[in-house]
């Protein structure tokens, strides 16, 4: 199996069993895995969501925390011999946004300059083909709703869809989960 490589977007609504997935695709690769959290506990309820996932995980998973730099982050920890999980793009985006004041300025309703966020996701872009292992990706679906009324939520919705676009066209695989069930885009 060394030399092997193959990168899969799990995507789904909330709730929907994406994660589980992803942890499921995971533990029956049969390769060592690091789950790679992009959440931070800012506030009891992501606390406790966060140790909701921590709970379901085995203990012989590595675990390394990112909020930024997602790419560089995958070149480290990327091997033949290691399936890497990555829980969420979503979070990882959100955090994007704030730190590189999109948000603030889709708020103040500025025209919206996002470097940091388009270097990183550009960068994560270009590292994800080369990627030795496998790579699991879990990102929310958020098209599906109304359009938001706010600016800087219909900023976030249309940076979540684009992202979610160009990791599926660089990823072998790609599932949709709805209701717990998986169906194979690609």
């Amino acid at each position: 199996m060394l030399g092997w490589r193959m990168a899969e977007l799990i995507l789904g609504g909330a709730r929907c069993g994406k994660s589980a997935l992803a942890e499921k695709r995971a533990r029956e690769s049969g390769l060592r895995v690091v789950y790679i959290a992009t959440a931070e506990a800012q506030d009891a309820e992501m606390t406790r969501r966060i140790a909701h996932h921590q709970a379901r995980r085995p203990t012989d998973w590595g675990l390394v925390e990112t909020s930024l730099q997602l790419a560089d982050t995958l070149r480290q920890h990327a091997a033949p011999d290691t399936c890497l999980l990555v829980d969420c793009l979503t979070l990882w985006l959100s955090n994007l946004f704030f730190a590189g004041r999109a948000a603030a300025q889709a708020e103040a309703g500025d025209a919206v300059d996002c470097p940091l966020l388009n270097a990183e996701t550009q960068s994560l872009i270009d590292a994800l083909p080369g990627l030795p292992g496998r790579i699991l990706l879990v990102s929310n679906e958020t098209g599906w709703g109304i359009v938001p009324m706010q600016p800087v939520s219909r900023l976030f919705a249309d940076q979540q869809g684009r992202l979610n676009q160009r990791v599926a066209a660089v990823c072998e695989r790609v599932t949709l989960v709805v209701a717990g069930l998986p169906l194979e885009l690609k």
